[in-house]
């Protein structure tokens, strides 16, 4: 397949994240978002781990494992990410009994 169909792809998720963040104000929706935008550069450097190399001094199966080497530390920051974040929702529903956005802001006085 095509290298320009993952890149397509990986932009189409990139913007639907994007979009999600800057128009919701569910913190879960946003958070699910953010994960969505770290998915779709996972999915662009496992694509572009399968090219093969421009040079031949680099062989293509070093640059396919750092490319999947990259991929599973953005998972393991994501995981670290998942549950941080969840953590921090589930305080400000016990505290606020609200996970709208908005309503942090009016937390600041």
């Amino acid at each position: 397949m095509p290298i320009q169909y993952y890149i397509t792809l990986s932009a189409i998720l990139f913007c639907i994240g994007v979009t999600g963040v800057l128009t919701r104000r569910n913190a879960i929706i946003i958070f699910m978002c953010i994960e969505l935008m770290l998915n779709s550069v996972n999915l662009l450097l496992v694509a572009f781990s399968k090219m093969p190399p421009v040079s031949k001094a680099v062989s293509a199966a070093a640059t396919g494992a750092d490319a999947q080497l990259f991929v599973f530390f953005i998972m393991v920051v994501a995981a670290a990410e998942v549950s941080v974040g969840l953590a921090i929702i589930v305080m400000m529903y016990r505290n606020v009994h609200s996970i709208d956005v908005n309503f942090l802001n009016r937390l600041k006085n």
